[in-house]
């Protein structure tokens, strides 16, 4: 199995879910402008860990989300 490259997540910027409460609270923050990668982030945790999707697997993901009634 080949390692894993992780990508550097110290100048991104990261955007809420438009799906955000107006408190802030309970947010789901990506990172966009990392060519084959979406870093995903909890907002309540900003120093915390990011899970970093392959592009395509997210956008199916948000895809599906939007098929949902």
């Amino acid at each position: 199995m080949k390692p894993s490259r992780k990508p550097d997540l110290s100048s991104v910027a990261w955007r809420k879910s438009s799906y955000s409460n107006s408190d802030g609270a309970d947010c789901v923050e990506v990172a966009d402008g990392l060519p084959g990668f979406v870093p995903v982030r909890d907002s309540k945790d900003p120093r915390g860990s990011a899970l970093v999707f392959p592009a395509d697997a997210w956008s199916r993901f948000v895809e599906t989300l939007g098929d949902q009634p």
